[in-house]
């Protein structure tokens, strides 16, 4: 057994790994889908999947990390059987985690320089017209997006290159702590506004009307879309830190106190976003525009805007590093596992190529503009989101599924003692033929409908 870096506590294991999955789906996807298709009754459904969708794949995706001691560049060389191709996953895995951090580190740069616009008191004063200029002026100007991107991916290879324990766990630990304060305290905030009732109604009492209104198999399939993404699976990116921890626990166990970490933020943050956007009358708009134009407006006309405002982003900052470090984490890996680099070498190598990587998702708001690779109004950050989102993880969590469960791959019985080892929550043995033969097929039915909706709806 080589000498490999472990956590130094569960607690960091379990922070980090849902500090990837705690990442700006939660944030400003989850509250936008859940208002457009009935809150709380989107709610139930979306738990439902997350149970029966997200849960199992994340065990598998451990077993595969701790079996093999190994990053997903190496770990289907050392489990799989001889001769077969498993390993082809390893180089999915790789560029999936490329390809997202092209766009990631962008985004995050948003989110940090953000913190900086809202404690300087920029948008006080503006009305809600210029507030979204200010966002607007952002995309339109490469210099500011390079110069925040790079700050953001500085800040995460630099918490890597201090290695497993003193840089990423322990850092981790620290900003996972604060965004849950943080989280709390604009909870508290929000629900406390006067008018904030008609959003807690709203988010919190199902309204099996709206369901029936959208159409029940749009939302059945959102609500599953959104269990299956919010946890990063299907490139290795929680296989890493599977090869982290000791066999002292169940794996079963450890996804499911991720997955409550996880939805546990969702709810907060619509808890957050919700109470505020009725109580000041705003209609929870979507994606983007929700947090860098509706909130801003919101934290204009609340006593003390510019505090809350300015904790709001340091929230969704670390919400976005934590995810980046994560997947830095894994990249970092890659080159330790497959040619035994140094720790600081693959930090060196990998920081120049993502800065360079990175640069095309910002030049597509801007300069490159015109490039509109998935028709009129989209952008090179659309494209790469969909070759991640809409490809890579849902064939990456297939093959996963399947050379877990497939007598062609690793199989049952291996899977089934490396998951199990340790104490906590075994993983059902009823669930074997689900696995193996239904969960598959919804994985290819959200493949298949992801591309369904993206060019012939």
């Amino acid at each position: 057994m080589e000498n490999r870096e472990k956590f130094s506590s569960r607690l960091g294991f379990i922070l980090i790994s849902a500090g990837c999955a705690i990442g700006l789906g939660n944030v400003w996807r989850f509250p936008y889908i859940t208002g457009k298709y009935g809150g709380a009754a989107f709610v139930l459904i979306y738990l439902v999947f997350l149970i029966i969708l997200g849960m199992p794949i994340m065990a598998m995706e451990f077993a595969v990390g701790r079996a093999s001691r190994k990053s997903a560049a190496r770990s289907f060389h050392v489990l799989e059987p001889k001769g077969t191709k498993w390993h082809i996953e390893g180089y999915i895995a790789m560029a999936g985690n490329y390809l997202l951090m092209m766009f990631y580190t962008t985004v995050g740069g948003w989110m940090i320089s953000y913190i900086f616009k809202m404690a300087s008191g920029s948008f006080t004063g503006l009305t809600p017209d210029e507030v979204g200029g200010v966002f607007s002026g952002m995309l339109a100007s490469p210099g500011s997006m390079t110069f925040w991107m790079i700050v953001a991916v500085l800040l995460a290879f630099g918490i890597c290159s201090m290695g497993l324990q003193n840089g990423v766990e322990r850092i981790t630990k620290v900003m996972m702590s604060f965004l849950l304060v943080i989280l709390v305290v604009l909870c508290i905030r929000s629900v406390t506004l006067p008018g904030a009732g008609a959003g807690l109604e709203f988010y919190l009492i199902p309204d099996f009307g709206k369901i029936v209104e959208n159409g029940v198999g749009n939302v059945i399939f959102a609500a599953m879309g959104q269990a299956f993404f919010t946890l990063s699976l299907g490139i290795g990116a929680m296989a890493i830190f599977g090869s982290y921890i000791s066999r002292d626990r169940t794996l079963m166990g450890e996804s499911v106190n991720i997955c409550i970490l996880d939805t546990v933020v969702a709810l907060m943050a619509g808890l957050v976003i919700f109470p505020a956007c009725f109580a000041f009358g705003v209609d929870p708009g979507e994606g983007p525009g929700l947090v860098f134009v509706t909130l801003p407006n919101i934290f204009n006309q609340m006593a003390g805007g510019r505090l809350w405002g300015t904790l709001f982003f340091v929230f969704m900052s670390f919400a976005a590093l934590s995810t980046i470090i994560a997947v830095f984490e894994n990249i970092i890996s890659f080159a330790i596992d497959l040619w035994g680099w140094t720790r600081k070498k693959s930090v060196a190598v990998n920081l120049i190529l993502i800065l360079v990587l990175s640069i095309p998702c910002v030049l597509g708001f801007n300069v490159w503009s015109g490039i509109a690779p998935l028709g009129a109004g989209s952008t090179i950050q659309d494209l790469e989101d969909f070759l991640v989102s809409n490809n890579l993880l849902p064939l990456g969590s297939l093959i996963y599924l399947l050379f877990c469960t497939s007598r062609y791959g690793w199989g049952w019985d291996n899977f089934i003692a490396e998951a199990d080892a340790g104490k906590g929550i075994r993983f059902p043995k009823w669930a074997r033929f689900y696995v193996s033969y239904i969960l598959p097929l919804i994985v290819l039915f959200i493949f298949v409908m992801g591309y369904w909706q993206k060019f012939a709806a």
